[in-house]
């Protein structure tokens, strides 16, 4: 069985954050912008902070492969889903008893715009949008019962994510030990009415609304509550960060889970423009709170209680920071990654892999 104890990792995260105790303060903060390892792995977003009047715009690309199923930490195949789990529909119009449609294969790509501005040396106001692309492969049954397949689809979504707009605010800066505040919110901009043609278990091909997991936003404002703190001796670094998600309201009769993570990175500096890292993440998401009731079909995705769960990933990421010229303030980085854990309110769809690249340019 695949699992790692959240207490494991809380106790590693308080680890990296209590070793600054015995770091010195060897790195200047000018000097820091000139070192690949001046910000946290890649995917940590919102890591630092900049002086008054500085600018900073980024780009990054995240892809996410999801293959397979799981229930709880246990993987189920398509044919067990289907002779094994009820539909939650069942009961209202050509509703068989048992799902009958599963899906085999979800990926997700973004493509992630930022900009950070500093208003004064302890405020970095961040803003954050998205492009996303959302592909699902499925296997339809036939028929109410049974394991014969009567043929595949896919469907796609693709469109504007949802806005961040979130204030870094500075607790302390004082030689190579920082820590700051995160207070802000999401904006509603991605969409939730998404949707697509799919191949009923009657092997008609209706256009209907997309499950949950295809939309491309939460259709809620929420809040983006967080605190980071980063610290350093000589060529380590290591920090510590937590992000939530919290929901206000819902939108279409539901809401999504509030959502919240931890992440604990270490990093080596192999020369002044190359660092290397290590980073373990955990996220764990509520269940989905309400229902569209324009989302009803015999698949796993169209149930909000099959949402959320708890995930443990195992990421690496390299870092190289330009030292002069024209790649002067320049950042070049990539991060992956692979689950050590999923324990999930199945039966839903697995993390396979993660991969983030992108480029920061300060000015």
């Amino acid at each position: 069985m695949e699992y790692l104890p959240v207490r494991g990792l809380t106790a590693a995260l308080v680890l990296s954050i209590s070793c600054a105790a015995s770091a010195d303060p060897s790195i200047a903060h000018d000097a820091e912008t000139t070192r690949a390892d001046s910000h946290a792995p890649l995917g940590v977003m919102g890591d630092h902070l900049h002086l008054q009047g500085e600018w900073m715009f980024s780009y990054r690309y995240m892809h996410m492969s999801m293959q397979g199923n799981r229930s709880g930490d246990e993987r189920i195949s398509a044919d067990e889903i289907v002779t094994t789990q009820a539909n939650p529909f069942f009961g209202a119009p050509m509703q068989p008893p048992t799902l009958r449609v599963v899906p085999t294969e979800m990926n997700t790509d973004m493509h992630m715009l930022g900009a950070m501005y500093a208003p004064a040396d302890w405020l970095t106001v961040m803003v954050m949008s998205s492009y996303i692309e959302r592909e699902m492969e499925h296997i339809t049954y036939a028929g109410g019962a049974g394991t014969t397949e009567l043929g595949r689809f896919t469907t796609k979504a693709d469109g504007i994510g949802d806005t961040s707009v979130v204030g870094l605010v500075r607790l302390f800066d004082r030689g190579n030990h920082r820590a700051h505040l995160h207070v802000g919110g999401s904006l509603p901009t991605g969409s939730n009415t998404e949707r697509d043609t799919i191949l009923t278990p009657l092997a008609t091909t209706p256009r209907v609304r997309l499950p949950y997991a295809m939309q491309l936003g939460s259709g809620t404002f929420d809040l983006l509550p967080g605190v980071t703190y980063n610290g350093g001796h000589q060529d380590l670094g290591w920090g510590g960060q937590y992000r939530g998600t919290l929901r206000t309201g819902d939108d279409n009769g539901y809401s999504l889970g509030d959502a919240h993570e931890l992440s604990a990175w270490l990093s080596y500096q192999v020369r002044p423009q190359l660092s290397g890292s290590m980073r373990i993440k955990y996220h764990t998401l509520a269940q989905i709170d309400g229902i569209d009731a324009r989302i009803a079909a015999p698949v796993q995705t169209a149930d909000p209680d099959n949402y959320g769960g708890d995930n443990v990933q195992l990421l690496f990421g390299l870092n190289w920071a330009g030292q002069s010229g024209w790649m002067a303030g320049k950042r070049i980085a990539v991060e992956a990654g692979i689950p050590l854990l999923r324990d999930l309110n199945g039966p839903q769809m697995e993390s396979d892999f993660v991969v983030t690249a992108g480029i920061q340019i300060s000015l």
